[in-house]
């Protein structure tokens, strides 16, 4: 049940902020001039990059901390902040600037391989997936548990190249009003989630400094 309740946590935190409805889209309008099976294959190229980025930062976070002089906590408040500011980018329905830039959607239009930049990284796998796969995977003690957040991990890339695969028939069934809908309601939900680590991170320095 522990286990449960922590993978819908730690799927909700990463589904919202790697986002695969709004990623669908950049995806769609940076392969424009591919055609189907290039598509597929880019996409699922970049989506296992993106992935695999991900769990790496997610099983070396302790260390990249440790190597900083950096605690969870601090992270937290960082990371919430950049987070909140993501959230507020999503409710409003305006492209944040932590995941894509403009000028990086320029650059990309004039490279063959798009897979790694800007698709897995910094589209799929930015600082604010980065920092929420850390947070998480700190926040618990057990073997079992940090198993579970990769599996969280797992199911959200899953689910992203899905939408990648499919993204012709999908973009069309959403269409803009529908992706809008949904791209607020996670905007709402990663700010619960922003709310919720600036909370705990401020908590805990506070509760240090005693």
């Amino acid at each position: 049940m522990v286990a449960f309740a922590f993978f819908v946590y730690a799927f909700t935190s990463i589904f919202v902020i790697v986002n695969p409805i709004g990623a669908m889209f950049t995806f769609m309008s940076l392969t424009a001039d591919k055609d189907h099976k290039e598509r597929i294959k880019l996409g699922a190229r970049s989506v296992l990059i993106g992935c695999l980025l991900a769990i790496i930062f997610a099983i070396s976070g302790e260390l990249i901390l440790r190597f900083f002089g950096v605690t969870v906590d601090n992270l937290r408040v960082a990371g919430g902040i950049i987070l909140f500011k993501v959230a507020l980018d999503m409710v409003y329905a305006k492209t944040s600037r932590e995941s894509f830039t403009e000028e990086e959607r320029k650059d990309a239009k004039g490279r063959e391989d798009i897979s790694v930049f800007p698709i897995a990284m910094p589209l799929l796998t930015g600082p604010g997936t980065i920092t929420t796969v850390i947070v998480i995977i700190r926040s618990v003690p057990t073997i079992e548990l940090k198993a579970v957040a990769i599996l969280a991990i797992l199911a959200t890339f899953a689910i992203t190249f899905l939408m990648f695969r499919f993204s012709s028939p999908l973009s069309k069934i959403l269409g803009v009003t529908i992706t809008l809908v949904f791209t607020r309601i996670m905007g709402l939900l990663l700010g619960a989630i922003a709310i919720n680590f600036l909370a705990t991170g401020i908590k805990n320095i506070f509760i240090a400094m005693l």
